[in-house]
């Protein structure tokens, strides 16, 4: 089940079966070590591990109060 977005895609980073090893491995008890970054066939959506992208921030202008004013 993906929350949220449809188009997830998978990595090992976020599937039920793996465990991090380091930030950019994944130990996966069916296929070994892996890149966090890779997949397979056996991959399981885990919600809970994935962090989102952060917001873009506002950048640009400087806004004032009177900006907000109607």
């Amino acid at each position: 089940m993906k929350l949220f977005q449809t188009s997830i895609e998978p990595r090992c980073a976020y599937c039920a079966h793996g465990r991090e090893l380091d930030r950019n491995q994944v130990v996966c008890p069916k296929k070994g070590v892996m890149s966090a970054g890779s997949h397979c066939s056996s991959f399981r959506y885990d919600p809970l591990k994935r962090i989102p992208p952060r917001p873009a921030k506002l950048s640009g202008t400087v806004l004032s109060e009177e900006d907000f004013k109607l």
